[in-house]
This record gives structure tokens, sequence and C-alpha cells, in this order.
């Protein structure tokens, strides 16, 4: 995939964004959701989106950041775990950690441990709230509530 040719954001600055839904408090985060398939290049997307605003404070979420921790049992099913299901994720930690970023707050993002699929319990991610927050994951347009806070949504099919 080859580099966007020219600024593709140069016109947009954070005071121009607007709330998505009534009840929220107006701010000048602008949130950019990014999905699509395993492999299907999101990485690629959002670091071509972070080399575009670099003159604006920009922060990347993975939605990987928020699978939950597996039960014993299916620890010793892993094999047969389907990580590409909405019920894999911790979307109530989600929601939270987005509204907090889009309120102007810091949070701590969970580091989840891939191989023995859990959250590590003493490490965390510092996030800093930024002008842009790139929320990244292959079912980060489920959740309806997370959909709703996004500015703009880009679904990558490559």
């Amino acid at each position: 995939m080859e580099p966007p040719s020219g600024a593709h954001f140069y016109r947009w600055h954070p005071s121009s964004s607007s709330s998505s839904s009534p009840t929220e408090i107006p701010h000048n985060i602008f949130i950019i959701g990014v999905s699509g398939g395993t492999a299907s290049g999101k990485t690629t997307v959002c670091d071509m989106i972070i080399q575009q605003l670099q003159d604006h404070r920009v922060v990347l979420v993975n939605q990987d950041s928020f699978y939950r921790g597996l039960t014993n049992d299916e620890c010793k099913r892993v094999h047969e775990y389907n990580f590409d299901h909405p019920d894999a994720f911790d979307t109530e930690q989600l929601v939270e950690t987005l509204i907090k970023l889009k309120s102007g707050q810091s949070v701590q993002v969970p580091i989840y441990d891939f191989k023995l699929h859990q959250r590590a319990s003493d490490r965390h991610r510092q996030v800093n709230a930024s002008d842009v927050i790139i929320m990244e994951g292959i079912l980060v347009f489920h959740e309806q509530r997370v959909r709703d806070m996004m500015n703009m949504k880009i679904f990558v099919d490559a």
C-alpha cells in the first residue's frame, strides 16, 4: 500500500470537531475508528493517518488491549476459543476508556498477554488525552456506544 499523496487531513482542526450525540459534552477531541479483518492493513492505515496528522497530538488505542482474560477452562480449550467474537472483549472497559479520553482525561489501558491469555495485573499503558484518538480493532464498530463516540469511521477491506 502506497502512502497517500498530499495532506488529506490538512483542513481539519481540533476546534472544528463537534459532538456526535446531544448527551455528550462537546470537546475538541476527534475519535477515528479503524476496523477491518485480520491482516487487512488496519495498522498500516493507522500509521498513515498518524503521519498525516503530525501537527496534532495523536494516540492509538488497540482493541486487542481489551481482550478479557480467559478462565482456566477456556485456557484448556484455547484452540477452540473464538477471539474474533464480541464476547472476547471487555466492552464496558473499552467504552469507559473512550469516554474518559474524549472528556480529556488520561487513562491506563490494560496490557494483554497473548501467550497466557490474561491481562498483565501489574502493568498497563498510560494514555494521555490527545487531539486525535485512533481506535483500531476488528470489532470496534460492533458496539453502538463506541460507534457513537467516533467522529470518523474507516473500514479497511484489502
